[in-house]
Order: structure tokens, then sequence, then C-alpha cells
């Protein structure tokens, strides 16, 4: 008599090696298709995109992550640890203010190259646990940062920490409504917050050039006639 097939999801039954790739490589088709929606159009895509993109079906989709969550927390702890990274580096900047305005720059910056990270940074992902706790440590830095760069009299004594969660909202706006025809915009923004930020006589980086008329109106009419999402 034949012996019969074991189910692959029987207990202490070890998948042969063929199914194991399949299932990594379908994991990575989706990280892959997730990044690429993400970057360019924002958190706001819904997994049943990512499955079509990913060319994969919803069933595998849920396999593989089972939660939103759980896809985002994927695509996007590599970014998270660069998040915590750059307040470390600022951190060790023999000059305080420096450290402040160039950590500022680079989390901008960060935004800027992927919009699914610019909405990141200004959301809270209760289930995520590793990101929320990259996030804590980002958050933990830059409160010291601060101090310091007030402590050298550079730093308006008004800013706060709720200042850079501000920004990093309004230049994520800015760079969703202007990304695709004025893709810089978003330095003058920050150069222009990092002026406000400045104490009377600090030294304060350049400005960027402003977008001109011609792209910036481009950019408005794009604003009114949005893409349908998916």
């Amino acid at each position: 008599m034949p012996t019969p097939a074991v189910p692959a999801d029987t207990p202490g039954h070890q998948p042969s090696a063929g199914l194991r790739a399949d299932a990594e490589r379908n994991r990575e088709s989706i990280l892959a298709a997730a990044r690429r929606l993400y970057a360019t159009e924002g958190l706001g895509v819904s997994m049943a995109s990512v499955a079509r993109e990913a060319g994969v079906g919803k069933a595998t989709l849920s396999r593989r992550f089972a939660t939103r969550e759980d896809l985002i927390t994927a695509v996007f702890s590599d970014r998270m640890d660069g998040y915590a990274m750059a307040v470390t580096g600022a951190l060790a900047d023999p000059d305080p203010w420096h450290g402040f305005t160039g950590y500022i720059q680079a989390v901008c910056a960060m935004q800027a190259a992927d919009r699914g990270f610019a909405d990141v940074l200004t959301m809270t992902f209760p289930a995520a646990k590793a990101l929320e706790d990259r996030r804590t440590e980002a958050y933990d830095g830059f409160v010291e940062l601060i101090a310091r760069a007030k402590a050298t009299g550079h730093l308006r004594e008004d800013f706060t920490p709720e200042d850079l969660v501000i920004l990093l909202m309004a230049n994520a706006g800015v760079i969703a409504a202007t990304g695709d025809d004025a893709p810089d915009t978003w330095r003058r923004l920050v150069g222009h917050m990092l002026r406000s930020y400045a104490a009377p006589g600090t030294a304060i980086p350049p400005l960027a050039d402003a977008p001109t008329p011609t792209t910036l109106y481009r950019a408005m009419i794009r604003l009114g006639h949005p893409r349908p999402r998916s």
C-alpha cells in the first residue's frame, strides 16, 4: 500500500526544499512590490494592490504577512534603522548646532527619497513593536540633541521635539504635492524652518532655490486631479 502524503502543515513536518524556496521567493516578491508601491504612492496602497504587483494571490500575501503592520515593518525596518542611526551620528558631531541642522536635513531627505517612509515617520503603528522601538530610540536621541544645541545658544529655547513632528508632517505634504514636478521643493521648506529654529545671530545653512512658477503650477494642477488609489 502506498504511503499517504503528509500535509505540509502537519506538526513536526519539514516542508521540502522546493516549497521553502518558493515561499522565500514569494516573500521577496511581495517585499519588492510593496517597496515600489509605497515609495511612489505612499502607505495608502491596498494589500490587494501589493499582491497584484507581486504576482501572487491574496492568500499567499496573508500567509507571509498577516497584517498591514507586518508588511510595513518588514519593508521599512532598514529605513527605521537608518533613522535611528542618523541621530546617533548627529550626537557624535562635536558641534551640536551643526549636528542638529544636519540631522533635520538628513531625516527630511529620507522622506523625500521614499514617500512611504515619509508617511511612516508621521504615523504610529502600536502593533509594530520593532518600528516603534526604533522610533523611541531616535526620539530619545533627538531630545538629547536638542538640549546640546540649546546649550550652545544657537537653538531657540522654545524649540520642542514636537516641532520636528510638525516639520515632518509638513515635509510629507510638500513631497506628496511637488515630488513629481518640483522634487527639490522640500529643501526650501527645510531651509526656512531651520532659519526659524535658529537663535538670533546664529549661522544658518543656505536657502535652496524656490521652485519655478511653472513647476509649482503643474504641481497645483496635479493636486486638483489626484490619481485614484487602488
